[in-house]
Parts: structure tokens; C-alpha cells; sequence
């Protein structure tokens, strides 16, 4: 296991709240701009035209653009830094969301949509590395924990201000400069606030060397990405199932938007209250303890999904997953950060956070293939039995980090 920044920082009275603004502040602003758009994206591209099959393409492009992004962010982090990436991130994708705002067609659209995507891949790698370097590794889950809670609270409080907006103006379009105002602040918060990182960004500039091509650093530590890197497929997989499947499941038993909506706002409530104390029993107890109840409990709650044919019991799974998803916070970072080079780190993470999207959109992809020849319920039951056969290979492979972790522990001095 590669020695990190934040090893050597365990003693030194260190607390989470000393790096809130820098560090958990411009995600949670970020992350309102994103709330807001993802309930009416697909509403703006119906406008401009596009069927319901290329209304799902539109927001399917956010995922897209973070996916072909990942390796390109590690490099450009690499090169001018964690800080400097999020600022530009923030600038880049102010304007691509003033593109969407203003967009005349779908086409345009798209584009706007796509080049968002990119950005947001660059905001969270540089952000997971800015952690990487001020955290101490013995607060190092709780801190991307709370990374992880501070997308989910920004996520949260996005729709709803974005429903206010657009109770205000009646214009949908509103919404969207909402998120280009927010993606803009959150480059001011991180330009004004205290820069945390220079120390390390200076000693890197000092040793002269020139930052290790991306390919090189995958296949350098290919083993690992291999590694650890099927465990987060089937982590990201299983997270995105739930928003796919929930609405879908809702709308067959014949619950209203309005309803469905309101459960998930009590279940996103539920996995904000999760994300600190899933963090502490990470640094306490090691990754797994987290890892595989989020694979187990979402597979769980996907697997009987079917049985339900009423509000009851579909709110008391969308809970159930839900406390699997909450307790998922920031567990991917986590496991990146655990494995991460400390040379090559950034391009090693943008490979590592390849793998999480490739997860994250296969899930959906296997449930639209599905869908095409068998029932929802069906689905349903066969993607559910998938997910609890995943946790086992993920409580393998998790596994073996823990212990690799408590074996390095146990060598470092004290």
C-alpha cells in the first residue's frame, strides 16, 4: 500500500471543521446546480423538441461526459494541481451551462449537457486528491465521507430551490442559469479560500519531474485498478440501480411523480443523516464493514422490490436502499484514496474513477437491455440476485484492503 500525504498527520490535533470551507463547501454549491437541473433536464429537451427515448439520451450525456472525462481529468490535475482544476472546472462548467440555458436545439443541448459531464469528472478527482493531501489518513473515510455528504446535501437542497425558482418565473430555463451561477461560485470559494494544497504543489514543482503520462500509470499499477477496480463496478452498479428501477417500479404500481418524489426527498433526508457514521465505522472498523452493506442491501431492496404492490411498501424499500446508499458515502473515494500512488496519483485516479462510471452507467444499461425481453419484475429479480452475488466478490476484494492497511499500520512507526 503506497504511503499518502495525510499518513504523517495523525497526531496533530487535526479536525474535519478546520478544512470545511476549502474543502466541502464549493461541492455542496456545485452540487445544487446539479440537483436543480437533473428533475427538469429531460423537461428542457422535450421542449426543444426531443422524443422521450432522446429526452433519456440528453440526461444520460451527464454520465456520458464524466466517463469519456475521467482519464483526461487525472492528466490535467497532474499538470496544474488540485486547486487550479477546480477552479477552472467551475469556470468551464459555468459556460457550459449557460450554453444549455440559452441552447436554440437539441444539438446544442447536447453539447452543453456533454461538456458539463466533463467538468464535473475534473471538480470530483481534483477535489478527492485535494483530500487525499490535507486529510490524516486516520480521519481519511470520514473526510471523503463527508465529501460524499456534502454532494448528497447540495443534491438535496438543488431541487428544491430550483422548484422555487421555477414557481417564481415560470421559466424553465431559469433553473439552468441558477446552476451556472452556482458552478461559478463555487470557483470563487475555492479561489478565496485558504490554499491547503501550495506546500505539496511547491515540493512537487521543487523535485523537477515531469508528470508521468496516464496510460504509464495505469499499466504501472494495473493490478490494483484490476483489483479494487472490480469492486467499485459492482458498488456504482448497484448504487444506480435504485434511481432507475424506483421510478420505473412506481409508475407500473401506479404511484404519482408527486408522491414518488416526495419519498425519495424522505429517503435523500435519511442518507444525509448516514454519511458521518459511515465514515467513523470505516476508520474504525475498515472498509468493508461498509462496502458490502451497500451492495447487500440495495440488492436486497431491488430483489423484493416485485412483491410490492402499494405506497407502504414501496417507501419502506426506497428507505432500505436508501440506508445502503447512505452508508455508501463516499466509500469509492475511500477505497481510491486507500490504493492511490503517491507518484501518478491523479492520473491513477482518474483510471480508478473510470471504473466507478463504467459501474455507474452499466447498471442502467443492463436494466434498459433487460427490459427489452422480459417483465420490470422480472428485471427486477434478476439484477437484484446479481447485486448479492457481487457482495461477495466485493467483501474479497475489500477484504484484502483492510488487511493490507491494518498490516501497514502495524509497520509505520509510532
Amino acid at each position: 500500500m503506497s504511503r499518502q500525504d495525510g499518513a504523517g498527520a495523525a497526531d496533530t490535533g487535526f479536525r474535519l471543521r478546520h478544512i470545511a470551507v476549502p474543502a466541502f463547501a464549493p461541492t455542496v454549491v456545485n452540487a445544487v446546480g446539479l440537483g436543480a437541473i437533473t428533475p427538469v433536464l429531460a423537461l428542457l429537451a422535450r421542449d426543444l423538441g426531443a422524443s422521450v427515448g432522446q429526452a433519456a439520451f440528453v440526461v444520460a450525456l451527464l454520465g456520458v461526459g464524466s466517463l469519456l472525462g475521467a482519464l483526461p481529468a487525472g492528466a490535467l490535475v497532474a499538470r496544474i494541481g488540485e486547486r487550479r482544476a477546480m477552479v477552472l472546472a467551475g469556470v468551464a462548467d459555468a459556460v457550459a451551462l449557460a450554453v444549455v440555458a440559452s441552447a436554440p436545439s437539441l444539438a446544442v443541448l447536447g453539447a452543453g449537457v456533454l461538456a458539463s459531464g466533463v467538468t464535473w469528472a475534473v471538480f470530483l478527482l481534483a477535489r478527492q486528491g485535494f483530500l487525499i493531501v490535507v486529510a490524516p489518513a486516520h480521519l481519511r473515510a470520514r473526510a471523503m465521507s463527508t465529501l460524499g455528504g456534502s454532494h448528497r446535501i447540495g443534491g438535496f437542497l438543488g431541487p428544491v430551490l430550483g422548484g422555487a425558482l421555477l414557481a417564481a418565473t415560470g421559466e424553465l430555463r431559469s433553473v439552468f442559469w441558477l446552476a451556472a451561477a452556482t458552478a461559478l461560485l463555487s470557483a470563487v470559494v475555492v479561489q478565496l479560500a485558504p490554499d491547503l494544497t501550495a506546500r505539496h504543489e511547491r515540493a512537487a514543482r521543487a523535485g523537477g519531474a515531469r508528470p508521468t503520462r496516464v496510460l504509464a500509470v495505469l499499466r504501472d499499477h494495473r493490478r490494483t485498478l484490476a483489483s479494487v477496480g472490480s469492486a467499485v463496478v459492482v458498488i456504482s452498479g448497484a448504487r444506480s440501480l435504485r434511481m432507475v428501477l424506483l421510478p420505473l417500479w412506481a409508475d407500473h404500481v401506479g404511484i404519482s411523480a408527486a408522491t414518488t418524489s416526495l419519498v425519495f426527498g424522505a429517503a435523500a433526508l435519511l442518507e444525509i443523516g448516514l454519511f458521518y457514521p459511515a465514515g467513523w465505522a470505516m476508520d474504525r472498523a475498515g472498509r468493508a464493514v461498509v462496502a458490502v452493506p451497500v451492495v447487500a442491501l440495495i440488492g436486497l431492496g431491488v430483489l423484493v422490490l416485485p412483491l410490492t404492490g402499494g405506497l407502504l411498501g414501496f417507501t419502506l424499500l426506497a428507505l432500505l436502499m436508501a440506508v445502503g446508499n447512505g452508508l455508501g458515502s463516499g466509500i469509492v473515494m475511500t477505497l481510491g484514496a486507500d490504493t492511490a500512488p503517491r507518484e501518478g496519483r491523479a492520473q491513477y485516479l482518474g483510471g480508478y474513477r473510470l471504473a466507478g462510471d463504467l459501474g455507474g452507467l452499466g447498471g442502467p444499461l443492463l436494466v434498459s437491455g433487460l427490459s427489452l425481453v422480459v417483465p420490470l419484475a422480472a428485471v427486477c429479480v434478476t439484477v437484484g440476485s446479481l447485486c448479492l452475488l457481487g457482495t461477495g466478490w466485493v467483501a474479497h476484494r475489500v477484504g484484502r484492503i483492510d488487511r493490507r492497511r491494518r498490516v501497514g499500520a502495524a509497520h509505520t512507526p509510532g
